[in-house]
C-alpha cells in the first residue's frame, strides 16, 4: 500500500472539511456587520449553534494528521507561519468564547458581537494569507526554514486572504438563505451579489498572480497538452459563477451548493498547482513523510475515528435540519 500517499488524501480531504464546513460558520459572523439588528444577529447565530463547535473538528484532525505523518513539512510550516498561525488560533478562541457569551451576557451582547466578527474575520483572513504564502513558497535551506517571520505578508497573500474572506461570507450567506425565512433572508439575497462580484475578480486576479508566483506552475497550466486536460477547472468555475449570480435571488439551496462546488474546483486547481509539493517549491511529500511503519500503524486509528467523525458530522446536520424560527428549529 502507498502509506504516503493516502496520508496525503486524508490530510487533504481533512483541509477541505474544514474550509467547507467551519468556512460557513466563520462567513455568518463576517457577515455579522451587515445586520445591525440584534434579533436577527440572534437568528444567524442560531443557525449554526448546534454545529459550529463540531465543525473545527476537521482542523484538529488536519493539524495532528500532518504532525504524525509528515513531521518535517509540520516543523517548516509552523516555523514559517508561527505569527498567523497562533493568531488565527486567538481569534478563533475568541471567537467562540463570544459566541457562549453572547447569549448569556444581554448588558454586553454588542461587545460579544463585535468579538465574534472580528474573531470571524481574522481568522478567515489569517487562513487566506498563508494560502497565498503557501503557494509562494517556503525558503528552506538543508531542511530547516531560513525565511523571515513576515515572509508571509505580500501583495499575493493579502489578495487570498481577501477571497478566503469573501469566499467565506458568501457560504455563510448561503447557508443562512437555506435556514431563515423572511425579511432577514431578503436582506441577505441582497449581499450575495456585491459578494459575488468580488470573488469573482478575487479569483482572476489569484489565479493570474500564481501564474506569476512560480514559472513551473504556469507550465503545468498552460503547457501542451496539459491546457486541454486543465481547461475544464476554469471553464466550469466559470460556468457556476453566472450560475450563481443568476441564483442568488431566486433559488435557497442553490447558493449554497454552487458556492461549495466553486470552493471544490478552486481546491482541486490549487492540489494540481502544487503536486507533489507539501512544503512548495521544493519538498515533496513523499520526502517529508514519517516512516512506513509509523503511517501503517497511525492508519488503523484513522480507518476506526474517520467513519465515526462522519458519522457524528452527518448526524447532527440531519437533526438539525430545516428551517429556524425565533425559538429554533423546526
Amino acid at each position: 500500500m502507498d502509506y504516503q500517499l493516502i496520508w496525503g488524501l486524508l490530510i487533504a480531504f481533512s483541509v477541505f472539511a474544514y474550509v467547507t464546513l467551519d468556512g460557513f460558520d466563520l462567513g455568518i459572523g463576517i457577515l455579522f456587520p451587515f445586520e445591525p439588528g440584534a434579533e436577527n444577529r440572534g437568528k444567524m447565530m442560531n443557525a449554526v449553534a448546534p454545529i459550529w463547535d463540531g465543525n473545527e473538528t476537521w482542523l484538529v484532525l488536519g493539524g495532528g494528521g500532518l504532525y504524525a505523518a509528515f513531521p518535517q513539512a509540520y516543523s517548516l510550516l509552523m516555523t514559517a507561519f508561527y505569527i498567523p498561525v497562533i493568531t488565527m488560533l486567538l481569534a478563533l478562541v475568541f471567537r467562540g468564547v463570544a459566541f457562549e457569551f453572547r447569549f448569556k451576557s444581554t448588558k454586553h451582547q454588542k461587545h460579544w458581537d463585535f468579538a465574534f466578527s472580528t474573531g470571524s474575520l481574522i481568522a478567515a483572513a489569517m487562513q487566506g494569507a498563508m494560502l497565498g504564502a503557501f503557494i509562494e513558497g517556503i525558503d528552506v535551506e538543508n531542511g530547516a526554514f531560513v525565511g523571515g517571520p513576515f515572509d508571509w505578508v505580500s501583495p499575493f497573500s493579502i489578495f487570498c486572504a481577501s477571497a478566503v474572506v469573501v469566499g467565506y461570507a458568501l457560504l455563510g450567506a448561503g447557508w443562512l438563505i437555506m435556514k431563515i425565512e423572511g425579511p432577514l433572508q431578503d436582506h441577505l439575497r441582497t449581499l450575495t451579489k456585491p459578494a459575488i462580484l468580488w470573488m469573482t475578480v478575487n479569483l482572476g486576479v489569484v489565479s493570474l498572480m500564481t501564474s506569476y508566483v512560480n514559472p513551473a506552475y504556469a507550465e503545468r497550466w498552460f503547457s501542451f497538452p496539459n491546457i486541454i486536460y486543465l481547461a475544464p477547472i476554469p471553464i466550469l468555475t466559470t460556468g457556476l459563477l453566472v450560475w450563481l449570480w443568476r441564483a442568488a435571488q431566486h433559488r435557497e439551496r442553490t447558493i449554497f451548493g454552487i458556492t461549495l462546488a466553486i470552493f471544490f474546483l478552486c481546491y482541486l486547481g490549487f492540489g494540481i498547482t502544487l503536486y507533489p509539493n507539501i512544503v512548495p517549491p521544493t519538498i515533496d511529500f513523499r520526502s517529508a513523510a514519517a516512516p512506513d511503519n509509523s503511517l501503517a500503524f497511525m492508519l488503523v486509528g484513522a480507518a476506526i475515528m474517520l467513519p465515526i467523525i462522519i458519522g457524528y458530522t452527518a448526524y447532527a446536520y440531519y437533526v438539525f435540519r430545516g428551517k429556524i424560527d425565533d425559538e429554533g428549529y423546526h
